[in-house]
C-alpha cells in the first residue's frame, strides 16, 4: 500500500482567516488599524508598544480569539477535498496547553487532520523533518524559507501584508486556498 504525501499545514493566517486578530487588535490597541497595516509579523512593532505588552495581551486573548476565529475562505472544503489525497499534518506555534480548544475548533468547523502538533514556537522545521512533510503551507515568510530551505520542500506561502518580499525558488505565493489544488498537482 502506498502512503499518502504528507501536507504539513500551519494553522493560524492559513487555515484561520489571517485577518481574525484585526477586530481586537481595534478593540484593545488602535481602533483605525486597518489588516493592511500589519506590514510585519511582530505586532508590538506595528502597534507601537511594548514587546512585554503585546505578550500579555496576546497571553489574556488567545485561548477567546482561537474559539472564535473565523475559518479562511475555502480552506474548508479545499481540505476536505485534499483529505483523500493526502495525509493533512497541522503544525502550528500555538503552545500545548491550547490543544483541546484548537481540536475542538476543527471538530466544529468539519475540518478534517490526521494530525495537530502545537509546537509552542515559531521554530516548525525539526517537527517538520520528523514528521515527512512533503509540502508546506504558511504565511510567516522567514518560517516557508527556513523549511524550504533546510528540507528541500516545496511552501505555499498565504499572500499577507506582513509577508511581502520576493520569495526564494521553491516558496509559491498563493491568494486563497481555491489555488492550492492545481498547483499541487504540478508539482
Amino acid at each position: 500500500m502506498n502512503q499518502k504525501p504528507r501536507l504539513g499545514i500551519d494553522i493560524d493566517g492559513t487555515v484561520t482567516c489571517p485577518k481574525t486578530f484585526v477586530p481586537y487588535l481595534q478593540r484593545d490597541f488602535n481602533e483605525q488599524l486597518k489588516y493592511e497595516d500589519i506590514t510585519e509579523y511582530n505586532l508590538a512593532n506595528v502597534l507601537n508598544c511594548e514587546e512585554e505588552e503585546m505578550l500579555n495581551w496576546f497571553k489574556n486573548n488567545e485561548s477567546y480569539i482561537y474559539q472564535n476565529s473565523p475559518v479562511s475562505e475555502g480552506a474548508k472544503d479545499i481540505l476536505n477535498q485534499l483529505q483523500y489525497q493526502y495525509e493533512l499534518y497541522y503544525i502550528s506555534a500555538r503552545h500545548n496547553y491550547l490543544e483541546d480548544i484548537t481540536k475542538e475548533w476543527f471538530n466544529l468547523h468539519n475540518i478534517p487532520f490526521d494530525q495537530i502538533t502545537l509546537t509552542g514556537s515559531h521554530n516548525k522545521l525539526e517537527v517538520t523533518k520528523n514528521q515527512n512533510i512533503d509540502v508546506f503551507f504558511e504565511d510567516k515568510l522567514d518560517n516557508a524559507e527556513d523549511i524550504n530551505h533546510q528540507l528541500n520542500i516545496p511552501v505555499f506561502l498565504f499572500d499577507t501584508p506582513y509577508n511581502q518580499k520576493e520569495l526564494q525558488s521553491g516558496i509559491y505565493r498563493i491568494n486563497s486556498w481555491h489555488e492550492v489544488s492545481p498547483l499541487l498537482n504540478k508539482l
